[in-house]
This record gives structure tokens, sequence and C-alpha cells, in this order.
């Protein structure tokens, strides 16, 4: 038996009372976990707490153990269903993406000094959110994004770079290169010196956690997306594979009815000036296009756009079967 609270536990306790102005009582343990499968209390402490008349089940997120957002709504749904309470999410850190996401879904969830979103109570995070001292971190360009990319997908893995090359690479100019590299080293997700003549970037942690930490800055590189008839478009299909089509090759996902393909601003108006029109929606036999921010070819010799990329243009989709999807693809990661 637990007699201790825990630090979160205790966290959410002076978070309620200094957001809602009012004396929360101290929660005990929820009488009915144990009816819970084993995965769920491995993953959770649950504590029963009564908030403004009402009760509801913290599941407190365990430090050791990595919840998936895309099942967190699901499993709060188990928790509900036992007795009906109101069932919150509670973990000490959210990236901004997995906040809207978390709203999105209509999943309750608290981080202790940062935001509060309880639907079944009433109450909203931007009712009672204080913002951060520091400023709202700024997404990274899409060049900056590419270039990123491009490097933590590199092969074999080398924490020492030149964007000289990657820029090149990708087309970039001089100038734009120099923005790049000045968010990159302003985000904190690499280190500028000069060897030589040559500048470098060096990324002092290993690729897996420079992605977990550029995740906030990072945004989909998904501009617009239009439709296209398929019999038309032979000799201007885009060759990079995308959004469903492509997440149904490295997942259990079923393949979309429209396939979905990725291609530049430029790409699309060299097709739209050899005749390729847009149709006003979607019909039997279209084809979906991604008109994309950077190039959709980062990894060379591919027939889908890279997997970090695809990640982030899916992101923000709600469909559970999408998020388990993404959930797979984390295993296909190349570190």
């Amino acid at each position: 038996m637990e007699f201790a609270l825990p630090n979160l536990t205790i966290a959410v306790l002076h978070y309620l009372n200094d957001v809602l102005g009012i004396r929360v009582p101290e929660p005990k343990p929820w009488a009915r976990a144990n009816e819970l499968p084993y995965f769920l209390r491995d993953a959770f402490q649950f504590r029963e707490l009564e908030l403004l008349g009402q009760c509801v089940v913290l599941a407190i997120g365990r430090a050791e153990v990595k919840q998936s957002l895309s099942e967190v709504r699901i499993w709060l749904d188990k928790v509900k269903a036992l007795d009906g309470q109101p069932a919150v999410y509670v973990t000490d850190a959210l990236a901004s993406y997995e906040r809207r996401r978390l709203i999105e879904q209509k999943v309750p969830f608290i981080v202790p000094g940062n935001q509060l979103y309880l639907p079944d109570l009433g109450l909203d995070l931007r009712e009672y959110f204080r913002q951060r001292a520091q400023a709202t971190e700024a997404a990274l360009s899409p060049s900056a994004q590419a270039m990123l990319i491009t490097a933590l997908l590199s092969r074999p893995w080398q924490p020492d770079w030149q964007p000289s090359r990657i820029a090149a690479a990708l087309g970039y100019t001089p100038m734009t290169m120099s923005r790049a590299v000045k968010e990159l080293t302003a985000a904190g997700l690499a280190v500028a010196y000069t060897a030589g003549r040559s500048r470098w970037l060096r990324m002092e942690l290993p690729p897996e956690q420079v992605w977990e930490r550029a995740k906030p800055v990072l945004r989909t590189p998904v501009r617009r997306t239009v439709w296209v008839e398929g019999h038309e478009v032979a000799a201007y299909r885009p060759s990079r594979i995308a959004g469903m089509s492509a997440l149904a090759r490295y997942s259990m996902l079923t393949e979309p009815k429209l396939p979905v393909y990725a291609l530049t601003a430029a790409d699309w108006k060299a097709a739209t000036d050899a005749g390729i029109r847009e149709l006003p929606e979607p019909e039997a036999g279209a084809q979906e296009w991604q008109l994309w921010s950077y190039s959709p070819a980062l990894v060379p010799d591919a027939n889908t756009v890279d997997l970090l990329s695809l990640t982030l243009s899916l992101q923000e989709n709600v469909d559970d079967r999408i998020q388990l999807a993404l959930d797979e693809l984390k295993g296909q990661l190349p570190w």
C-alpha cells in the first residue's frame, strides 16, 4: 500500500490550490485501481480527488514508463468506465503539439505549474494558463528543419557535420544556410565552430535526444494539399510516396483509397504549367498531392519521404489508427 504521496501528486495539489484559489483536499488511492489491467497499473499511479464538488481519478504517469499519447484517451476511457468518474491524465511535461492533440481529443490533463484542461468540470487551460517567463519557442524555418533532419538521418551517424555540404545538396544559398545555422544554434540543437576555413556544427547529444529536443520547434512540411486526376499525371507524378500511403509501408495501417505523394511548390508549378489541373474535391481515381515547404527527398534512393518528416506531417491527425501506426514507426527510426 502507498502511504506517501508521489511528488507529482503533491505538485498537482499545489498547482490547483494556486490557479483555482481554493483548498483542494488531499487525494487518496483509488479503490478500484486493482480492477484495471496490469499494463495500466504499471503505467500510472491512480488517485481519487474531490475537485469543485466532483470526484475525479488522477492517472499519474510514472516517470519510468513512457505513455503513448495515442493510447492515453483509450486508457482513460477504461478508467472512467469502471464507475463513471472523470479520469485526468497527469504528467510533468507536454510539448505544445502534444497539448493540442489532447485538447482536440478532449482528453482531460494537468501539467502542474504549467497547463490545465478539465472539460468535464468546465475548466480550460486558456482560463488559468499563466505564460512562462521565457519567450515562446519559435519554429525553425523550413530550410533549417530540412538541414537538421538530413543530418539526423545521415548514415553512418556523425555528430559533427558541415552545413555547407547539406545546404548545397538541398539547393540552398549560402545566405539561407547561414540563417539556418543561426536558428539551429539558437535553439540549442547544435554548436557551431570553425576548423580551418570550414564551418561545422556539432550535435552534443545522441540523435534520438536531439530529435526529442527539436520537436517543439518543428512543424509539418505540408503547406497545402491538392487532388489531381490519376490518369492525367503519369509523366508528372511525384517520385516520393507520402502521408498515409507512406505510413502504410511502415506499419499495419491500411493503404488509403487515394494514393498520397509529396512534391515541392516548384514541382507543382511545373506540373500545372504542363496542363495538370487541380480538382475541386477528391474523386474516384484521384491522387492526393502534398505541396511541401522543403524537399521531400531528403534521403536518397528511397520511394517514400523520410520517416521524421512523415511523422511531422501526421502528428496532428487525431485518428487513433494513424497515431498507433506512428507509434509503430518509432521502432523503425535509425537509432
